[in-house]
């Protein structure tokens, strides 16, 4: 796979990628990760909130 990156991601990526002193694509790899990982916590924490809500009556009898 190729990946295009413009002039300025490429020297973020550089930058990145030297901080946590592995190579470009194990940055790439990583900032990949982190990002599906916040993307599950941000479905989970709505879902939560969704479920909350549904059934906040009942939890606030079970919490009595």
């Amino acid at each position: 796979m190729t990946l295009r990156l413009s002039k300025e991601d490429e020297r973020l990526l550089a930058l990145l990628a030297q901080e946590d002193g592995v190579s470009r694509q194990e940055a790439t790899i990583r900032a990949i990760h982190e990002a599906a990982r916040r993307g599950h916590e941000q479905r989970v924490a709505d879902a939560s909130a969704r479920i909350r809500n549904r059934y906040a009556e009942v939890l606030e009898r079970l919490g009595r």
